[in-house]
């Protein structure tokens, strides 16, 4: 993901591990909530213990993923969860897919039965882009 400066210049890219995008997850359902229960929700979710959480909180804040605002240690996602899959997207067509979307769309739908609704919407996506 790339992370912005305050004054909204573009820093570097930030790269999340699956673990640490799922603090993120919590963030972007939640919004701006304490890491207290973030750490409530991945128990519940993950099994992971409270300090487990907080090491990946740390780690988010440290890559410039998370802010920490004070008083009560409240997490603030500094990138939406669009944003997130749009570049993670980019990233895998230009490795995998010689930055081709359409080597991407064929590799996804390659001997798999379209529902007609996934067909329109697919169709809907295309016809907007012209």
């Amino acid at each position: 993901m790339t992370v912005y400066d305050s004054s909204r210049k573009k820093r570097s890219r930030v790269k999340l591990q699956d673990s640490e995008l799922k603090v993120m997850d919590v963030l972007w359902r939640e919004g701006d909530i304490p890491a207290r229960r973030i750490a409530e929700v991945l128990e519940e979710k993950v099994g992971w213990k409270i300090n487990t959480t907080y090491t990946l909180i740390h780690r988010c804040v440290n890559k410039g993923a998370i802010e920490r605002r004070e008083p009560g240690f409240v997490c603030h996602a500094l990138f939406s969860c669009e944003q997130a899959r749009r570049e993670e997207a980019e990233v895998l067509v230009d490795k995998l897919f010689e930055g081709s979307a359409a080597l991407l769309f064929a590799s996804l739908v390659n001997g798999k039965k379209l529902a007609s609704e996934e067909i329109e919407r697919l169709r809907g996506l295309i016809d907007a882009m012209k």
